[in-house]
Parts: C-alpha cells; structure tokens; sequence
C-alpha cells in the first residue's frame, strides 16, 4: 500500500496549479509586478511565484507526514524532515522578503544588500544544523573517505544552504528557466534517492517536482508569473535538504555544475553582467560581446527566442544531471 504516498505528489501538484491564477491576481492588487523584459513593450508580471510552490510543497509533506503517523504509524523517522520542512519555509520567507524590494521602475526587484543575503540564508541552516541532520563522513575527493564530526553540522551545512540559495539565483531571468531546470535535476535527486533508498529526501524531491510541474504551466514562456527569490531560495534549500537527509552530496554536488560554470563566467565580469539581453525582431541579443553567463552562448548571436534559449539551459541540466547515474 505504499502507493499510497504518491497521493502526496498529487496533492502538491493540484495544490500548486489551484493557487497560483489566486497568487497572480493577489500579486497584482498589492502591485508586486515588474518588467518582463524579453517581451514586446515590456509588460509588468507578478513576482514572486515561489509562494505558490511553496503552499504546494507544504500541502503534500504534511500529508505524506499524516500518511506515515497515522497510516503506515512510522513516526519516528520524521524529525529529518520537519528540521527540511522548517528550514524550506524560513528561506522561502527570506526569499519573499527581497521579492518586496523593486526598483520605482518596475524594472526589476533591487531586492536585499549583497551582503545581507548570505546573513539572512544563514538562518535557514539552524534547522537543518541543531539536529545533526545528515551522515557526518563524505567522500571527498582525493582524500577518500573522512568523518568530519561536527564540522558537517556547523560548517558544510550552513556553507551549502547559503551556497545553493544564492547559487540557483544566478541562473534566472527567462521564463520558465528556473522552473524547468529545477525539474530536470530535483526529478534525478529524487530518483536518485529513492533507488538508495533514501524515502525522506526522495519525499521532498517528489513533492517539490510536482508543485514546479503544476507552476510551470503559469511560468513558460510567455509566462503569467515569475518565480522571484522565494522560488530561487526555495530550491536552493530543497536542494540541500535532499543531500543531507539522503547522505547524496556527491550527486547533488553534480547536478548543480550549471549553477558552478554560471559563478565562473559571472566572475569574469566581477558579478555585475546579467544573464538578461534585450529584445531584438523577437530573438533575444546579449548586452555584452563577451560570455558571462550560460545563456549568453545563445543570445550573443542574437539568433534565438527567449522559448529556445530556455530550452537550452534545460538541455545543459538534463545532460549534467543524467552525469549522477553514470558517475561513481
């Protein structure tokens, strides 16, 4: 009866697809818009989407929570997953919170000081650190296996949830990028896990690719929606959690060198060249000459749409990601 479980990706999917046309007119009444500016005349969206996803992933681990304690009466593998749970909600407030933040324009949210932004994803670890979630030995490459003690806890944990949050926000700007690459590589985690059995953090994964399959339906291109940082920090803490109750940082480690290959080529321009270009004859052509973020392969040439440009950003996750099930 285990199938069972799978009625909480069920939930988070109908859950998140039910909410979100509420979220978008919500949005617009208190004019938390901006430009969408790969589209003619620029027209305003509603920002911060990831509060939809949010309310999806919630309904269905509450659930999948119910399911376990009362149905299948195995609570007591749970506290994992509520340190995750918690951690996810404190860093999908942080993220709403820099949505707030828009410039007069409209032309983008400002959003929260460089450096506040590490301080504030800080405190979503707390949950995820207090309770020694995770295997504290890793493999590390060329060292083999080490027991770090409680250096995982208190030092890589903080380290990868401030790290992945900021990581998956540097990859945006096109619609429905963020969403579909999140798919690709939360859907192989999950799976990952689930073939190592890992249930807890194959859980999270599950629920959080049903919720962004249900969201990506009002964020494609041309999207009614965008994500904004309560989705980007979102996924960044998903992500984590998935690799510390499942003990597959090496595979989480791997599914993120996008987002690795991205930091390099924003590094060349000292992270102040944007992944966005301008509308040019419906293709999208970069600001720069030069690449400074993955997208830029594309729209320097000036020679593809907006909806190819994704498309390719979700290829070069795909072909990372599947690297998970090859690499040992």
């Amino acid at each position: 009866m285990r199938w069972l479980l799978y009625l909480s990706l069920l939930l988070s999917f109908l859950v998140t697809f039910t909410i979100t046309p509420y979220l978008i007119r919500y949005l617009r009444r208190i004019d938390l818009v901006v430009k969408d500016v790969h589209k003619e005349n620029t027209p305003l969206i509603p920002v911060s989407g990831g509060l939809a996803v949010l309310g999806g992933v919630m309904a269905g681990l509450m659930f999948y929570v119910f399911l376990q304690t009362f149905y299948y009466e195995s609570p007591q593998n749970l506290l994992y997953l509520f340190s995750a749970i918690t951690t996810i909600l404190l860093i999908s407030f942080i993220g709403f919170v820099d949505d707030l933040i828009i410039e007069k324009s409209k032309d983008e949210t400002s959003g929260l000081r460089q450096w506040q932004k590490p301080l504030l994803t800080l405190l979503a670890a707390v949950p995820l650190m207090v309770v020694q979630a995770g295997t504290t030995t890793m493999l590390i490459p060329f060292l083999g296996r080490i027991d770090l003690g409680l250096l995982y806890p208190l030092l890589f944990v903080p380290i990868g949830i401030v790290g992945a949050s900021n990581m998956v926000n540097m990859l945006a700007g096109f619609n429905g990028a963020e969403t579909g690459m999140a798919i690709i590589y939360l859907s192989n985690l999950g799976l990952y896990a689930y073939a190592n059995n890992r249930i807890s953090a194959a859980a999270i994964a599950g629920v959080t690719v049903a919720a962004l399959i249900a969201f990506y339906y009002y964020n494609k291109v041309p999207a009614k929606i965008l994500p904004g940082d309560s989705l980007t920090y979102l996924l960044g803490a998903v992500l984590v959690s998935i690799a510390v109750i499942g003990n597959i940082e090496r595979a989480a480690l791997i599914v993120s060198i996008p987002f690795i290959i991205e930091f390099i080529l924003k590094a060349r321009g000292n992270f102040k060249k944007k992944s966005i270009g301008k509308l040019e004859n419906g293709k999208i052509k970069s600001l720069y000459e030069k690449i400074y973020s993955i997208p830029h392969l594309l729209t320097r040439t000036g020679k593809f749409t907006e909806k190819e440009v994704v498309y390719f950003m979700i290829l070069v996750q795909l072909i990372f990601s599947s690297l998970i099930w090859v690499i040992k």
